[in-house]
């Protein structure tokens, strides 16, 4: 990744491109748990200092852009298209830009690399972790319990529009149990509550 872009210019590009206060929060929520993988899988290739830096950067930058284009362009023949082709121009690495489609069964994009598969499967798990906390009388995230993500998960009247299949199907293709993914996920967002908006009123 370049100089001109990382992680600043993502989050001042969904920021334009997002209006609305959830999908921004989407984004923002998709990419701490998408970078939380990025962080594991540098460990696993050995990669350190600026290396490592950037490697985890492709990961947030993914997360926070594989939505962008998604408030001005939502109908199937234009998300994520619009984005990735604005992105393209743009200059941004083809290694995010394929995991952005890639995010999308529709797009005809396989996932192949670890950021493709991460991407994929954190994006209906952040989602449902959010609805998890937003049904809490504290609304923060920092009651919501594995256990209590696995029970809401059966419940198919609880946050209905989340794609359970691809909760445990990205699991999945991460080599994970759904047990081992939702904890990823939910100490990734536990750790940035604040930042996310998800810190709410904790009882003392």
């Amino acid at each position: 990744m370049s100089e001109t872009l990382g992680r600043a210019q993502a989050l001042a590009l969904l920021q334009e491109w997002t209006k609305g206060e959830s999908l921004r929060k989407h984004g923002m929520a998709v990419s701490v748990c998408t970078e939380a993988y990025g962080v594991l899988e540098a460990a696993r290739l050995g990669l350190s200092g600026a290396e490592a830096a950037e490697f985890v950067d492709m990961y947030a930058c993914a997360g926070l852009l594989h939505d962008m284009d998604y408030e001005r362009h939502p109908s199937l023949t234009e998300h994520p298209f619009v984005g990735v082709k604005y992105l393209r121009e743009a200059g941004w690495p083809e290694t995010v830009l394929h995991a952005i489609l890639a995010h999308a069964d529709y797009s005809g994009t396989l996932r192949e690399s670890h950021l493709d598969k991460a991407l994929f499967a954190c994006d209906e798990l952040a989602g449902f972790l959010t609805a998890c906390t937003l049904v809490k009388p504290s609304k923060s995230i920092l009651e919501v319990e594995v256990a209590g993500v696995k029970k809401k998960m059966k419940d198919k009247a609880f946050a209905r529009a989340v794609l359970r299949g691809d909760i445990t199907g990205g699991a999945e293709l991460l080599g994970l149990s759904v047990e081992e993914h939702v904890r990823n996920c939910l100490n990734a967002m536990q750790a940035r509550a604040e930042e996310l908006g998800l810190l709410g009123s904790p009882p003392a």
